[in-house]
């Protein structure tokens, strides 16, 4: 898995506690950039980019990170003998295609044969350059070794898709490439938001991201000032956290380390996170929760300090 991030569960009547303590009418997280809609995307034992590398994973599984044991964060296209290969990579502004890509050994054929994660087999995190647009996608694997996903880039840019998965009797890898969307491109700047408005909810996020040891973050989930307690499994989890650091893109997926809830438990408001980040700097969060049937994405935009050594 990629760099040590451990996510925790915390009771609803902690998170409510927190949930009290700021307002709804706190400043509202920036937008995704005008050329760039957000996509769409409780707790799991398992995590994307959820283990020191080469230690043990949230699951209690130690996972090998390949040669030299370094982190998994998608800044590669390569990495302990797989490989991310892309089929296309040009897209049109707004027009829906086919991605299609493989994912191949040492030996240069197709691998067919990936591990379950968070009910899926592979998840695919797509975003622009300057981090707006987010994206979270579950491609269907062919038996030609070839996955394949309808994808619209509504923006001109440079684009990253991250492939996160685990290859059977491989390592937790997160690979990277980048997609090419010829067109107008104005990079959006993303101002520091802890508070975001996301189809009629408010998410806030407390607690501090700093490296040199564990760092508690937590999100807390309302609609028209009244806490959401009723939140709803989704891909095995009811919440779902993936970092970008800004500058290069690094990627972190995790999820909260609790057993894995049935479809019919419900939490909330309250999503707990222990994190262990790789170097201070930005980060755009973006966390995925399920409500109603309908998966929505908040984004937050942070700086994480220097912590104590």
């Amino acid at each position: 898995m990629n760099t040590a991030i451990r996510l925790t569960g915390y009771a609803a009547a902690l998170a409510l506690v927190f949930g009290t303590a700021w307002g709804i009418g706190s400043a509202v997280g920036p937008a995704v950039a005008p050329t760039a809609a957000a996509g769409t995307g409780g707790a799991a034992a398992h995590g994307h980019g959820t283990a020191s590398p080469g230690g043990t994973a949230a699951d209690g599984h130690a996972h090998d990170h390949g040669a030299g044991s370094e982190p998994s964060l998608g800044l590669a296209s390569t990495q302990a003998g797989y490989t991310f290969v892309p089929e296309n990579t040009s897209f049109e502004v707004g027009r829906t295609a086919e991605f299609a890509f493989r994912i191949t050994g040492s030996d240069g054929a197709p691998v067919t044969a990936f591990d379950v994660e968070h009910d899926k087999r592979l998840h695919l995190v797509v975003i622009r350059r300057d981090a707006a647009g987010f994206q979270h996608l579950h491609p269907a694997l062919g038996p030609d070794g070839v996955w394949r996903t309808p994808l619209t880039l509504p923006g001109g840019g440079v684009w990253r898709a991250y492939a996160d998965f685990v290859p059977t009797g491989g390592p937790a890898l997160t690979l990277g490439t980048d997609l090419f969307v010829p067109g107008g491109f104005v990079p959006f700047t993303h101002a520091p938001s802890r508070v975001a408005e996301v189809d009629g909810y408010q998410v806030r996020l407390d607690g501090l991201l700093t490296t040199g040891g564990p760092a508690r973050v937590f999100a807390t989930i309302s609609r028209g000032g009244a806490p959401v307690t009723d939140l709803e499994p989704h891909l095995g989890a009811f919440g779902h956290l993936v970092a970008l650091r800004q500058g290069d893109l690094a990627y972190l997926h995790v999820h909260p380390d609790a057993a894995m809830p049935a479809p019919t438990d419900r939490s909330g408001p309250g999503i707990a996170f222990t994190a262990e980040i790789p170097s201070a700097g930005g980060y755009r969060l973006f966390l995925d929760f399920q409500h109603g049937g309908i998966v929505h994405t908040a984004e937050f935009t942070v700086s994480a300090p220097e912590g104590k050594q």
